[in-house]
Order: C-alpha cells, then structure tokens, then sequence
C-alpha cells in the first residue's frame, strides 16, 4: 500500500488553506474547529529547508497575522 505525501507538502504562498484551530492553554481540544487562512509565506525547517515547517498566514476573517505550523494545515481550498 501506498502512502500518499503530507498535504502541507503541496502548499505554496498564495493559496488558502484550512487550519486547525488549537485551543487556549486549560481548554478543551475539539478537532471540529478549524479556521480559514490566506499563505503569505512558507519558511523551511532546520533540518530540510526545502520541506516547509512554518506558514506565515493572514486569517481571512479577522486579518491576523500568525505562524501556524505546517502539521496544522489540512485542506487547500480550490481557487475560483
């Protein structure tokens, strides 16, 4: 059986992606919440800097910035 690749493998800046949302320190975790975020930036690990370890991204409800850890990504929304 084959293995497919990490989706976050596939994400470039400029593309919108669904994140996980993680929750506060001393609450509870609830894998059903997620936010949507434009990529800004991808940054490279240490190890492999050519595999993305970070993404730079603008939520696109509130335009935060943050760096969200590429783990954390799990869908490409489809450009229109």
């Amino acid at each position: 059986m084959m293995r497919s690749a990490p989706l976050f493998l596939s994400v470039r800046a400029g593309m919108t992606v669904i994140v996980q949302h993680l929750p506060e320190a001393g609450q509870k975790w609830n894998k059903e919440r997620w936010w949507m975020a434009d990529v800004i930036h991808v940054e490279g690990g240490a190890c492999n800097p050519n595999l993305p370890a970070m993404f730079q991204v603008a939520d696109v409800d509130s335009g935060v910035i943050r760096w969200v850890s590429a783990g954390l990504v799990t869908h490409i929304v489809p450009s229109v």
